[in-house]
């Protein structure tokens, strides 16, 4: 009986964290790498876009679906994570749970007008040093100025 109570509080106070996947969507542009960051629907900053891992699918191409359905882009994904970041999401419970963010690059060869979220997002382009300053978590800023401000 213990143990089971026990267990319970333990998963009230302390849960893993969630696993979700990033696309981290650049392009040339002018010689310069730009990134594509849209806003979050719950607290309107910027974010890349992001979403649950897809039964059937590698954690790749769930990353290249998610920034399909919330930015419009098409485009070439790695096959392997170019890094992570944590952040916290606010659950429709009003719970707030650490997820876990697997970053894969994506370059940018289509961006269009029509996409599942169009009415939801406007996604925006920004200078890679413009986008790191416009998101919040510091795992994520350093992300983007170390992957994309290197020389082509």
């Amino acid at each position: 009986m213990i143990p089971t109570a026990l267990r319970t509080l333990y998963s009230l106070f302390f849960r893993p964290n969630l696993l979700q996947v990033a696309a981290l969507c650049w392009r040339e542009n002018a010689g310069e790498r730009q990134v594509l960051l849209v806003r979050s629907l719950d607290s309107n900053r910027w974010i890349v876009p992001k979403g649950w891992p897809m039964r059937g699918k590698t954690l790749a191409e769930a990353a290249a679906i998610e920034a399909w359905e919330e930015a419009g882009v098409k485009g070439t994904i790695a096959p392997e994570a170019i890094g992570s970041f944590q952040y916290e999401k606010q659950r429709g419970s009003g719970v707030k749970q650490s997820c876990d963010a697997l970053v894969f690059d994506l370059h940018v060869t289509n961006l269009e007008a029509e996409f599942p979220e169009a009415n939801l997002r406007k996604p925006r382009w920004f200078s890679a040093e413009e986008a790191a300053k416009r998101v919040r978590e510091p795992e994520l800023q350093a992300l983007i100025l170390m992957h994309l401000t290197k020389t082509a």
